[in-house]
């Protein structure tokens, strides 16, 4: 076994006992716990992309509609510009208060920025301030965003039993499938009740609203979480955000190739997820209701292969994964997408975009575990974020506007592939590059 694989230092280094019913129920209820926050993050996010044409029409009126969604898409990317920024001082918080206190910080944050932008009027009735306070409540989400991932990542690799931390890690990815299939079917349920008037007018507010009132749930659930014996086996936490700092800065070779690496799996994810909907409607004018279909079978696809390529990567090592996928990428994704944009349906539309999905769903149930094992354990929390959240700012957040972009300016719809393409190289290299371990770590 790669030594990726294996329990060591402070993240589970012992083999675990077998465990009795309640003890399972309790590990159970641990990962629910922690895990809902992190499905309401990627709701908040993924409803934005979603009816990113809608909001465009609402808040950034323009006379080119290409111009009016470039705005709407770069707000959209602009929430990622905070995630390095909350990476480093929230996760710092995580690192020195408690797990559990952090992450209950960073729903209070997200909560705050989601009623943001449900509340706001439009551009035609506060005019100018309608857009700064959209790009506010972006901004506040990013921030919370930035360490909501990599907080309860590295929750759930401390809680993990020997052996099984890939399949614990990929729980933390298949919540947000929960959220994307989630939003899917309101997407689906709102195409088939609303007018395009009434989307247009209204109807784009209703799936913020009902991320408002998922929030007291979420709540209620988070408090409930206890700090993980891991953390409260630490002999040493760092006491201010300097010393945190002073470790990033010393790892920083293994941050970088940890985003590098990440590159292939948030490019992935904003493709076949937030894009879609834009991507169906404006490039190959499908029905919006298509796109909605596509983005629901794609989610509950991603939801069946994290779990499995977690618990493979417990079994083979994180790399082989993590070699194969990138590679598949760089052979196929474009001919695939020129076979979907020759003659578009809704059919090949499914058939690509799962194609993808199981790009997305292998790589990142290797990837998670592997980038917990590799982070220094003393601030395990914000260099896990920091190496997340600069991909994300990158690459994920990015993709939607970047690939419209593409479209725009080469008329090739085939062009999104080539950005897949470009974070799959960008990926290879990252692993390549990564030469340290989880048990070099421990003894450094």
């Amino acid at each position: 076994m790669d030594p990726e694989t294996q329990s060591t230092g402070a993240v589970g280094a012992e083999p675990a006992p077998v465990m009795s019913p309640s003890e399972r129920r309790a590990k159970i209820g641990a990962v629910i716990r922690v895990a809902s926050g992190n499905f309401l993050e990627m709701y908040d996010f993924i409803v934005y992309g979603y009816y990113a044409v809608y909001i465009a029409k609402a808040f950034f009126p323009r006379q080119s509609a290409f111009a009016s969604l470039m705005l709407s898409l770069a707000t959209f990317g602009a929430g990622y510009l905070m995630r390095p920024i909350g990476a480093i001082f929230l996760g710092s918080y995580i690192d020195r208060k408690g797990r559990r206190e952090g992450l209950l910080l960073t729903l209070g944050l997200m909560a705050l920025g989601t009623l943001t932008l449900t509340l706001t009027p439009g551009f035609a009735v506060i005019g100018l301030a309608a857009p700064i306070i959209i790009v506010m409540g972006r901004l506040l989400q990013g921030l919370s965003a930035g360490v909501e991932l990599g907080g309860v990542s590295v929750y759930l690799a401390e809680i993990a039993t020997s052996g099984a931390r890939g399949f614990y890690c990929s729980w933390q990815s298949a919540s947000q499938q929960v959220a994307v299939v989630f939003t899917a079917v309101i997407g689906l349920t709102l195409a088939g009740m609303l007018t395009p008037e009434q989307m247009n007018d209204w109807g784009w507010r209703v799936p913020l609203a009902i991320g408002c009132l998922i929030i007291p749930l979420i709540l209620w659930l988070r408090r409930s979480l206890e700090d993980t014996a891991v953390f409260k086996k630490m002999q040493h936490h760092p006491r201010k955000t300097a010393e945190v700092l002073r470790v990033l800065v010393n790892n920083w070779r293994i941050i970088l190739y940890g985003s590098m690496m990440t590159a292939m799996t948030t490019t992935t994810f904003y493709l076949i997820t937030a894009y879609t909907p834009t991507f169906g409607t404006q490039a190959l004018h499908l029905a919006p209701w298509q796109s909605f279909f596509v983005t629901l079978v794609v989610g509950v696809s991603n939801f069946i292969w994290l779990p499995i390529a977690g618990a493979v990567s417990d079994r083979i090592g994180r790399k082989p994964l993590m070699l194969l996928v990138p590679v598949l990428a760089l052979l196929t994704a474009y001919p695939a997408m020129s076979w979907l944009v020759a003659a578009p349906s809704l059919m090949k539309l499914l058939l690509v975009e799962l194609w993808f999905s199981f790009f997305f769903g292998a790589y990142n149930g290797a990837l998670i575990p592997l980038l917990v094992e590799t982070m220094p354990p003393l601030v395990r929390t914000t260099a896990f974020s920091l190496a997340f959240s600069l991909a994300t700012t990158v690459f994920g957040g990015f993709t939607p506007a970047i690939c419209t972009y593409l479209i725009e300016k080469s008329g090739n719809k085939a062009s999104p592939a080539l950005w897949l393409m470009f974070a799959a190289g960008i990926s290879l290299t990252g692993l390549f590059l990564n030469r340290r371990t989880a048990e070099n770590l421990q003894t450094a």
